[in-house]
């Protein structure tokens, strides 16, 4: 949220302190119009006309109340920003025009030639693309560790070590690290802490109360919940959005538009019931998985057998999510990669598609899909096989799930390589 726009510290409309959050994503919003709109309205508009020419020259300076030029800022913007600050329990939100925007915002704010991140190997394949080639070009190193050996982000600090950055659950391997251990080793080092909280939402976890320092979101994902829009954003204290990231993209341009905002912002209405249900109807279908014979291995937090299960129940108030990952049995990956390509091509109800958090259950195969980019050892270390599926599950009933899954696993021994 850039700081010519509306940003009071307290709960706009006269909204008393302390709800709950499903309170916040519904009711956290820019003040009515003159026109009492029960509905958050939506300001379809590149610019905004002026009280005079002293007016416009103090908010185009950013020393003043009140919207100029989209680029900069929008009520509609501004809604969402303040909705999903006050989900997070942040001092302020910024939103960027989709997930990984966010994240280069981040950087570009953050980092000079010479800094250092670590980040972890287990990644979604773009993030890890952006600070491993993209950011490298500038001088900015990236040491890449382990999602889950806290001994492991510890021993790679350096000096010049600005940042740390984890996303928690992974994708696709929903590996999850700790919060806590993390922003301590962040904090003594002089560097800051930023956690990716696209998959479990503030409905699940919230970081910077666990100590983290900047929360990362991807709006298309679970925000939007219908796979309308992509949008993105980030959350912290309000040194930071204000004084460093608000400039800067007003510089760079990488912003949301006014229409995205507020389509993902009505489907923050729904977050709390969405994320919820559908996390019930993931676990259903994890435990159903695990029982399936031509199943390897099922990950998910919500299972006892997760290598980071406790961890997750403690961070993630005691629900796993909505995304599954799971392997099918194969002898070799070329066999392994046929496999799962046989079990996506099978499905008639899940929808063959990346994006998750959508309410229709999607299926994927990570490694040539969010990973393809990535070269085989640095899938091979974010654990993206080529047997790997990764599921987000849905709200469809949970049986007719099992059939669409079912019909391609039974199968599999009329899978044949091509």
């Amino acid at each position: 949220m850039s700081t010519d726009s509306l940003t009071p510290s307290a709960p706009p409309d006269g909204l008393p302190p302390d709800l709950h959050i499903d309170t916040l994503a519904v009711r956290v919003a820019v003040p009515r119009s003159q026109w009492g709109e029960h509905s958050e309205a939506l300001y379809l508009t590149s610019c905004f006309v002026q009280p005079d020419a002293e007016t416009s020259a103090r908010r185009f300076a950013m020393q003043g109340e009140g919207y100029t030029y989209t680029r900069t800022s929008n009520p509609s913007v501004t809604s969402f920003e303040r909705r999903l600050a006050a989900l997070e329990g942040a001092e302020n939100a910024i939103a960027t025009a989709s997930g990984m925007s966010a994240i280069l915002l981040m950087g570009m704010g953050l980092l000079k030639s010479g800094d250092h991140v670590i980040c972890s190997q287990s990644m979604f394949g773009s993030t890890i693309k952006l600070f491993g080639s993209d950011f490298a070009k500038f001088g900015v190193q990236t040491t890449f560790v382990s999602q889950t050996d806290v001994a492991e982000w510890r021993a790679a600090v350096r000096p010049n070590t600005r940042l740390l950055f984890a996303e928690t659950p992974t994708n696709p391997l929903t590996e999850v690290c700790d919060i806590a251990a993390l922003a301590s080793i962040a904090h003594d080092a002089g560097a800051l802490l930023a956690v990716d909280n696209v998959f479990a939402t503030p409905v699940l976890q919230k970081p910077l109360a666990l100590g983290a320092d900047l929360v990362i979101h991807s709006g298309t994902k679970f925000l939007d919940g219908q796979g309308r829009v992509m949008a993105g954003a980030i959350c912290g204290p309000r040194q930071y959005i204000d004084q460093v990231f608000a400039p800067l993209i007003r510089s760079a341009g990488m912003v949301l538009s006014p229409f995205n905002a507020w389509v993902v912002q009505k489907g923050m209405e729904t977050l709390g019931i969405r994320v919820k249900a559908q996390s019930a109807n993931a676990l259903q279908l994890a435990q159903w998985l695990e029982r399936h014979p031509a199943v390897e291995r099922v990950v998910y937090p919500g299972l006892p057998s997760h290598p980071q299960h406790a961890l997750a129940m403690a961070q993630q108030s005691d629900i796993g999510g909505s995304v599954i990952a799971f392997a099918v049995r194969a002898d070799s990956p070329e066999q392994a990669r046929v496999r799962a390509f046989h079990v996506v091509d099978s499905c008639r109800v899940c929808s063959i598609a990346t994006n998750l958090g959508d309410v229709k259950t999607l299926i994927s195969h990570p490694a040539s899909t969010s990973h393809g980019r990535l070269s085989e050892a640095q899938r091979q270390a974010a654990g993206v096989t080529q047997g790997l599926l990764r599921l987000s599950v849905g709200l469809e009933h949970v049986p007719d799930i099992q059939a669409d899954l079912a019909r391609g696993l039974d199968s599999l021994g009329e899978a044949r390589n091509p």
